[in-house]
């Protein structure tokens, strides 16, 4: 059983920073780096969960919805399997419950869900204005 764990949420002031870690274990869990795509998705209240950063397995090209990028930084630690996502110059917006996630097989549209068959239970990230 593959498990993964997000941690590093919490409350901050827009303008902080945050750095998101998730860990995985299991007996399984190299499947989770020997996947195509590690992801972060974010779901703010009352809404759909949403495609933040991806990063492949394969070369470590990394990918970011437009709202993030050149804010958050996508990156993973194989001999640790933990997955990161540092948060810079954070906005009220950026509010929401994260969730790391990882594809068993290779699917090529890295921005959606049903492509990834791993995920951990979220950690919350709540901005100040």
């Amino acid at each position: 059983q593959v498990q993964l764990v997000e941690s590093g949420g919490g409350l901050v002031q827009a303008g902080g920073s945050l750095r998101l870690s998730c860990a995985s274990s299991g007996r399984a869990f190299a499947q989770t780096f020997g996947t195509a795509y590690m992801g972060w998705f974010r779901q703010a209240p009352g809404k759909e969960r949403d495609f933040v950063a991806a990063i492949s397995k394969i070369d470590d090209s990394t990918y970011y919805t437009d709202s993030v990028k050149g804010r958050f930084t996508i990156s993973r630690d194989s001999a640790k399997n933990t997955l990161y996502l540092q948060m810079n110059s954070l906005k009220s917006e950026d509010t929401a419950v994260y969730y790391c996630a990882a594809q068993r097989n290779y699917y090529s549209d890295y921005t959606r869900r049903p492509g990834y068959t791993y995920w951990g239970q979220g950690t919350a990230v709540t901005v100040s204005s």
